[in-house]
Formats: C-alpha cells, sequence, structure tokens
C-alpha cells in the first residue's frame, strides 16, 4: 500500500513538471503583458502558447484593432 502511494506521488509529481515546463517564459514587465493580456486572448488566441517572437507577429499583424495601451508597449519597444 505504501509503494502504491509513493509512486502515485512520483508519476503525479513528473507530470506537474512535465506540465511546468511546457510554460514558455514571457518577456516584458507584469504592467506591459497585463497591456496586451486581452490583445492577446482576443487577436492571438491560437498563437498564445507559442514564442514571444510568434505573438508579437500576431499583434503587429492585428494592429489596427489592438488597444492603445498595448500599442504604447509594442512602440515602447520600437515594434
Amino acid at each position: 500500500m505504501l509503494k502504491s502511494v509513493f509512486a502515485t506521488a512520483l508519476v503525479v509529481a513528473v507530470f506537474a513538471g512535465a506540465a511546468q515546463a511546457q510554460v514558455p517564459q514571457r518577456s516584458g514587465t507584469p504592467e506591459e503583458q497585463k497591456a496586451c493580456s486581452k490583445d492577446v486572448s482576443r487577436y492571438c488566441r491560437t498563437v498564445m502558447n507559442e514564442s514571444d517572437l510568434v505573438i508579437l507577429s500576431c499583434l503587429q499583424q492585428n494592429r489596427p484593432k489592438i488597444s492603445q495601451s498595448c500599442d504604447k508597449v509594442l512602440a515602447s519597444h520600437g515594434q
């Protein structure tokens, strides 16, 4: 019984680690991320799990539609 509990805990820990490893780290300050998060969700949902460059490209393609706050973030980074 104890071996079964230990094995189950080990499997859960491995899957939790693997799931965590798949979440990409995002660049930008928390304020910058907040400024663009709704735009990313609205216009770039299909690429949300891709790299920052892919998301940036999507935001640029949707530039006329994104919020002013997100547009300012992109402009402040020369985009």
